[in-house]
Formats: structure tokens, C-alpha cells, sequence
């Protein structure tokens, strides 16, 4: 069974960084995509970043390239996600997804994604 288990949440003022970690285990995930989504108070979940886990290929959401970045260690089973730059609109609960399909276009849909981890509070203050 796939268990993700993110860490690294935290208040941080505007400009600041965080670093999140998600770690995954239940089984093999070399022909997984693995990534983030944020859902902010009242409003819908939305994607992040992702990262295919054997090519390294990586997708990102407009509203956070060249802020954030994501990145795995395969030893430790880990996927990160470095958060520079920090704005208020980032405040969010952001989980950790996993999914064995191709390509990108299930991580537009929250509920094409197969697995979730329970997710991690971001505050960003003004």
C-alpha cells in the first residue's frame, strides 16, 4: 500500500523559504510521477509541481516557476519541494501525490491522481 508522508510546513514570513519533504514508501515507484498540489482556504485543490521519477522530467504550475523547485532522491525514496520567495497567495495546505500513469495530464484533475498523502500547513505572513 503507497504511503506518503509529507513534513516541512511551518509559518514563514513573505520572501522567506521552505523546504518540504515527502516521503513514499509501499512499493516501487520508478514508473511513478510524483508531485504537490495546494488547496488554499475555500477554495479548490491546484497542482504545484511534478517530477517522473525515472526521467526526471518535471512540470510546474505558471504561478510558481522560477520560485519553486522540485526534486527527488531516489535512495531516500523522497521527493522536495524548495519553496523561495514565499507570497501570501502560497498559504495552503500542500499534499503529496503520487501516480503510476503517463504523461502529465491527469495532474490538472486532483481526482485522476491515485494516491495522497494528508498534507502540511504553509503560512505565509505579510
Amino acid at each position: 500500500q503507497v504511503q506518503l508522508v509529507e513534513s516541512g510546513g511551518g509559518l514563514v514570513q513573505a520572501g522567506g523559504s521552505l523546504r518540504l519533504s515527502c516521503a513514499a514508501s509501499g512499493r516501487t515507484f520508478v514508473n511513478y510521477a510524483m508531485g504537490w498540489f495546494r488547496q488554499a482556504p475555500g477554495k479548490e485543490r491546484e497542482f504545484v509541481a511534478a517530477i517522473k521519477w525515472a526521467s526526471g522530467n518535471i512540470y510546474y504550475t505558471n504561478s510558481v516557476k522560477g520560485r519553486f523547485t522540485i526534486s527527488r532522491d531516489n535512495a531516500k525514496n523522497t521527493v522536495y519541494l524548495q519553496m523561495n520567495s514565499l507570497k501570501p497567495e502560497d498559504t495552503a495546505v500542500y499534499y503529496c501525490a503520487a501516480d503510476p500513469k503517463p504523461g502529465w495530464n491527469n495532474w490538472s484533475t486532483p481526482s485522476r491522481v491515485d494516491y495522497w498523502g494528508k498534507g502540511t500547513l504553509v503560512t505565509v505572513s505579510s
